[in-house]
């Protein structure tokens, strides 16, 4: 299927979320059940554009950007810690009204998300969670076993290079373009010029340069306990459908056992695709997630 954009864009909207200004957009169609697509780290809103174009006639689509991310403000202080994504999760869904509200959420934002629906299992009628239970099992053992004390020096460390290091510029939108396709070898030449336009910014000098915080390259420590996170999932009420991509860096959740703590949730894996995997295989996607919800 050849992803084109076929109909006018969604509108531009804010809310505000401890002191910061967020952005989302909004595709219309009001009167529908409310369906947020919440994207994942160093990326933005308008990945969600060609899923949806899909679902727009059906559901009214709420896009955000996340804090750092996209066209929302940058957090001053580099907050970019479980808690504080989460809290700007719930206070969207308080922005906008809603007693209940459908999740289709990939990486960071399905991480985010998991915790909202673990926090307030009646405010989430179905959740499509793309790669976003956080970090496998075997890495948070290794983290686990570093103790507390060295990945607090360790965070330390990072987050002083990181204030150091100047943000990367490209010279032309091209070289930003390649810069894209070398991260997702599975995009096509259309979706990776779409992501790259919508993802960038022109500095001052002409160059080039990514929309998303350069701390967010820094992840802090995580101060949620493994077993409080999966008391949170096991709080979980709505029906789930995990996507997992077989060439991803992330392990499986049916295989490393994590899938045995949701009480309604299925895992689906997609062959010849990676962590991207909505944009690997857009048309088994949206044809695997129309089906669920």
């Amino acid at each position: 299927m050849r992803l084109v954009m076929t109909i006018a864009g969604p509108t531009s909207h804010s809310f505000i979320s401890q002191r910061l200004r967020l952005h989302y957009v909004d595709w219309g169609n009001e009167d529908a059940p409310p369906l947020i697509l919440q994207h994942g780290g160093r990326d933005h809103c308008r990945s969600w554009d060609w899923v949806a174009q899909e679902l727009r006639h059906d559901w009214h689509v709420i896009a955000p950007d996340l804090r750092g991310h996209g066209d929302s403000a940058w957090s001053p202080d580099g907050d970019y810690s479980d808690s504080a994504f989460v809290y700007d999760f719930a206070q969207l869904v308080q922005h906008l009204g809603y007693d209940q509200v459908t999740i289709i959420a990939h990486s960071l934002g399905g991480f985010v998300s998991t915790h909202f629906a673990g926090l307030y299992p009646d405010r989430v009628r179905k959740f499509v969670n793309i790669e976003g239970l956080g970090l496998p099992p075997a890495t948070i053992a290794q983290r686990q076993a570093k103790g507390y004390a060295d990945s607090m020096r360790e965070w330390i460390a990072a987050r002083r290079a990181a204030a150091g290091r100047l943000p990367r510029r490209y010279p032309t939108l091209e070289a930003a373009y390649a810069r894209m396709k070398e991260e997702n070898a599975f995009l096509s030449d259309e979706q990776a010029r779409h992501l790259t336009i919508h993802g960038i910014s022109r500095n001052e000098d002409g160059t080039f340069g990514w929309k998303f915080d350069n701390y967010l390259n820094v992840w802090p420590p995580s101060v949620a306990q493994q077993e409080d996170v999966q008391k949170l999932w096991q709080a979980i009420s709505c029906p789930m459908l995990i996507f997992h991509g077989a060439n991803s860096f992330f392990s499986n959740p049916e295989h490393d056992g994590r899938l045995a703590y949701f009480q309604d949730a299925r895992v689906i894996e997609y062959e010849n695709a990676g962590h991207w995997l909505h944009h690997d295989q857009f048309d088994r996607f949206v044809s695997d997630v129309k089906a669920f919800l």
